[in-house]
């Protein structure tokens, strides 16, 4: 049994950089003011600090163990080629011609509705949302510039999205895990799942189709003939055909350098061109470790064990149950930035909790992968939020204000807790 003092010092980490980054930057009403890596920085000093019972070399050998996992060197991976792709992309003007493309196919009013349906349609095909950034964020942010130049509203819209699919996918790992641990099939899931998502779909398209009414779209100065959008189509056919997203960006990378002849552009050039967006990656891969090796140090101390301990003492029936398992999965994904560790961690007790109070298993593995997908797109240091920012050249908490869709969907969940009898 962990008390309150440990337990609230476990957290404490997590509180400290969610004081430093996000309140400060509301606070200020500006959220390039405060970097994140600061922010990250001092709660993973502080958390080393507090961390009892261990040498500082243990203590920091727990840090860079988290840091050094195989699922976080996987998305360092992602982000180098993503970087490399999107700046030899831009270069050859494989973008510019999908740019000129898409804007001579979608009227200003629709471009951001277009947007959300693209991501949904991609994410929900390829069941995963990093996959889906990694397949329109650098198109998307030359449409915001030639929308006005607002690329967080953007990149939100796509991020949105992305997590559409991510949650309802068939083959998503989030639904995987939550299927597996509750022991429902993915039918019934995706059918539980379903009446909850589309409300909030729908009410995010809307408030985009309003949004767009105003957009006015500015094409790109070149005009770049159409088949350079060659790289960026292998792009999305790959994506779509279900290969790892390591392969898709690799065979991008591939297919434009076919063009450097084409276009006049010496090898040595494309290579600088992908050192560039390499280099451009690096805030992102600090970022990725630092909150990766503070996250380590929150669970080492118990912080995830405190989070269940605590909540699974404050259970009052069906509803109540639905909404500790709704809490729960939330908070540990608040403190492990990833939507299928956190499944899998309360996976168990979510199953004994609906056992329990007679919760059906289809509500259950619902609940955890939506809010699971929820809380993963609203923090600034989750892999798909900092992939997709780092790309856009923007501050990862900078699309916050514009995520309709998981603050839709969070009220459609809680409506669903509240009113829906039958589970």
């Amino acid at each position: 049994m962990i008390n309150n003092r440990k337990g609230l010092l476990a957290l404490s980490p997590a509180i400290l950089f969610l004081l430093l980054y996000v309140v400060v930057s509301l606070v200020i009403g500006d959220f390039y003011v405060m970097p994140i890596t600061v922010a990250l920085l001092a709660a993973s000093v502080w958390g080393v600090l507090i961390y009892r019972g261990k040498s500082l070399s243990k203590r920091i050998e727990v840090f860079s163990s988290a840091a050094a996992h195989s699922n976080i060197l996987y998305m360092v991976w992602i982000f180098v080629l993503a970087g490399a792709f999107a700046s030899l992309a831009k270069g050859i003007g494989a973008i510019d011609a999908t740019v000129s493309l898409t804007l001579d196919i979608f009227p200003p009013s629709l471009l951001l509705p277009a947007i959300f349906i693209a991501a949904c349609f991609i994410s929900l095909s390829i069941g995963t949302s990093v996959g889906t950034v990694v397949a329109l964020v650098p198109l998307i942010v030359q449409l915001a510039n030639a929308g006005g130049g607002n690329i967080p509203l953007y990149v939100a819209t796509a991020l949105g999205g992305a997590f559409f699919g991510d949650n309802l996918s068939f083959i998503s790992d989030t639904t995987i895990a939550a299927t597996r641990t509750q022991g429902c099939s993915m039918a019934d899931k995706f059918k539980a799942n379903f009446m909850i998502v589309l409300p909030a779909a729908l009410i995010t398209l809307i408030v985009y189709i309003i949004i767009g009414h105003e957009a006015i779209l500015t094409p790109p100065e070149e005009n770049a003939p159409w088949w350079l959008m060659t790289p960026y189509l292998v792009i999305i056919i790959t994506a779509l055909s279900g290969l790892n997203v390591t392969v898709v960006l690799i065979l991008g990378i591939l297919s434009a350098l076919c063009f450097l002849p084409l276009r006049d552009i010496a090898i040595l050039d494309a290579c600088k061109m992908m050192g560039n967006g390499i280099d451009s990656m690096g805030d992102l891969i600090i970022i990725t470790l630092m909150a990766a090796g503070m996250l380590g140090l929150i669970k080492g101390m118990g912080g995830i064990d405190y989070i269940l301990q605590r909540l699974t003492t404050r259970i009052h029936g069906k509803r109540g149950g639905q909404a500790i398992i709704a809490l729960l999965v939330s908070l540990v994904n608040l403190c492990t930035a990833n939507n299928t560790v956190a499944i899998i961690t309360v996976g168990s007790i979510s199953k004994e909790i609906s056992e329990k109070y007679g919760i059906s298993a289809k509500k259950t593995a619902s609940l955890l992968d939506t809010c699971s997908c929820i809380v993963q797109s609203l923090i600034p240091y989750g892999a798909q939020t900092l992939l997709a920012t780092g790309l856009a050249g923007i501050s990862p908490a900078a699309p916050w204000p514009y995520l309709y869709y998981p603050w839709a969907l969070s009220i459609c969940v809680l409506v669903s807790i509240l009113i829906k009898r039958k589970s």
